[in-house]
């Protein structure tokens, strides 16, 4: 375990103590990177519909929802085996995920076939697996004595991604390209048309969300020995 001053991860931290570890706030940054790309696309996957002359936003919001539904589900069954037979820290299969939410995104930029598919099934899927792992890693981290504080801190993570991502990034470029599209009829009507109102954005969240892989590849380095402490019992059995 990585020495602290006071605590170790892997303790019981107060909600002082968690508010001046590294690791928490490496994670929050993380969760707001990658979640706050998922909740950008979640939140404008009607208007991208539009953008392309698709009508089928129900079908596309239900493929979000199950892919959100079997993230979950397989973010935490994959992380519970990656810790248990292994060893290795959970964050491991979040790298994972948001290394997949990258391509997701970078394959709709590019204007593929099946673009909108591709990109709602990869983040309905990566930004579901985020909470079960995260859930998790916070109670090992920094314990269960203040659990429900520490954890609805890191929840506040993607609302505040999506404020900067969504709210100002998406909504900037979409208006930029909206207004170079915009003809004297249609003065106070902006609407954008084409994969380019989106693939700029896209490539962003894809940076961004490699980014959050390379925090959480930081953490994993940084808490290593605590999972090999923690469950080097059930590796032996």
């Amino acid at each position: 375990m990585m020495k602290k001053k006071g605590r170790r991860i892997g303790e019981e931290f107060s909600i002082r103590e968690a508010a001046v570890n590294g690791e928490l706030w490496i994670m929050f940054l993380s969760l707001t990177m990658s979640g706050g790309s998922g909740l950008t696309i979640i939140n404008n996957i009607g208007q991208m519909c539009q953008s392309l002359g698709d009508n089928n936003v129900n079908v596309y919001v239900s493929v979000l929802s199950i892919f959100n539904a079997l993230g979950r589900v397989a973010g935490g069954y994959s992380s519970e085996l990656i810790v248990r037979k292994f060893g290795h820290s959970r964050l491991v299969v979040l790298v994972v995920v948001q290394g997949m939410m990258a391509l997701g995104l970078s394959y709709y930029a590019l204007g593929l076939v099946g673009q909108i598919y591709v990109v709602a099934i990869t983040m309905g899927f990566g930004y579901g697996a985020h909470w079960p792992i995260a859930i998790a890693t916070a109670s090992e981290l920094f314990g269960l004595k203040n659990f429900g504080t520490i954890f609805n801190f890191l929840t506040m993570s993607c609302p505040a991604g999506t404020l900067v991502l969504s709210g100002f990034v998406a909504s900037t470029i979409y208006d930029y390209y909206a207004a170079q599209q915009q003809r004297n009829d249609e003065e106070f009507l902006l609407v954008c048309e084409g994969n380019i109102c989106f693939s700029l954005t896209c490539w962003i969240l894809a940076i961004v969300c490699i980014t959050a892989a390379a925090l959480n590849m930081i953490l994993v380095y940084r808490t290593k020995m605590l999972y090999a402490q923690i469950y080097r019992k059930s590796i032996t059995i």
